[in-house]
């Protein structure tokens, strides 16, 4: 009977198929074919008698199975990778990986990377990104940047930044805006995620909000999109939506009234002394960089 272990390679080529939902862009990083990635990762299938991917147009996405499979392969190919460059010295290439919440990751931490990366090429940096909770769980990283309660998290970590809230909108709609009363003529944009919502924005100034109507999504971007279209006012949540915020050319409509939210990003992990050396590049950099991006 054949063992069950698979072969060293397909888990390679399978992990860097299922990081990038492209067999040609698993091909470009492993400097192989595209065939040869399919032939690899089908070769993988067989050995496992279950698919792991759905085959796209483009784009390949993870059956239920792969993406039970994908995060103890990613441990496992890191432990591997970690043993081999304790005893016998630095590989050239070190693997990171790193979740955040998505609206830091798309405000925040977009702009910084380049920087990071030109200073660490030899680090592979991963990053995925998710919104609620239950995005982050059950999953292998080094590092993780949430937002919120730490202590659901992990058990040690940093905090990041802390956000401000004020109204937004289409400058348009903005130009209508004098009081705060003036918010409630509006549809008021809720982000359902947010603990700091606009009742908090409304309490912590002692306003009424009177008969206030509310559109709810689940993200900031998404709540930007649709101020920018008109369908109401949003929320800013400085500094992490001010990338997202101009992006789509809303305005503040009561610029001094802003209030201080609630909870801040952390960037959590099981134990400081135990952060590989690409998690503690990554997490010097990232120190730095929040600190400079919250004073500016």
């Amino acid at each position: 009977m054949l063992p069950r272990i698979p072969s060293l390679n397909w888990l390679r080529v399978f992990e860097a198929a299922a990081r990038t939902e492209s067999f040609s862009r698993a091909a470009s990083q492993l400097n192989m074919s595209p065939a040869a990635v399919s032939q690899q990762v089908k070769a993988l299938e067989t050995r496992l008698g279950t698919p792991l991917f759905h085959r796209h147009a483009h784009a390949v996405t993870l059956t239920e199975a792969g993406r039970a499979y994908l995060p103890s392969v990613q441990q496992s190919l890191l432990m591997l990778e970690t043993a081999t460059t304790g005893l016998f010295g630095e590989t050239r290439e070190q693997r990171l990986y790193v979740q955040s919440v998505l609206l830091f990751a798309y405000g925040v931490l977009a702009k910084g990377l380049p920087a990071f990366q030109a200073t660490h090429p030899q680090i592979n940096l991963s990053l995925t990104t998710g919104n609620a909770n239950s995005d982050f769980s059950n999953q292998f990283t080094d590092l993780q940047i949430v937002f919120g309660n730490p202590a659901l998290f992990g058990t040690e970590g940093d905090e990041l930044l802390r956000e401000v809230l004020f109204p937004v909108a289409s400058p348009e709609t903005a130009s209508q805006i004098h009081t705060p009363q003036d918010l409630l003529q509006f549809t008021l944009i809720e982000v359902s995620t947010h603990r700091a919502s606009w009742l908090y924005w409304f309490e912590a100034l002692r306003l009424p909000t009177g008969q206030s109507r509310f559109f709810f999504a689940d993200n900031s971007i998404m709540a930007a999109e649709l101020s920018a279209s008109g369908l109401g006012i949003a929320l800013a949540r400085a500094p992490a939506s001010d990338r997202i915020m101009e992006g789509s050319g809303l305005v503040p409509c009561l610029p001094d009234l802003q209030v201080s939210g609630q909870e801040a990003y952390h960037l959590i992990y099981p134990s400081r002394t135990d952060l590989r050396r690409p998690a503690r590049l990554f997490r010097d950099w990232l120190l730095d960089y929040s600190a400079a991006v919250q004073t500016r």
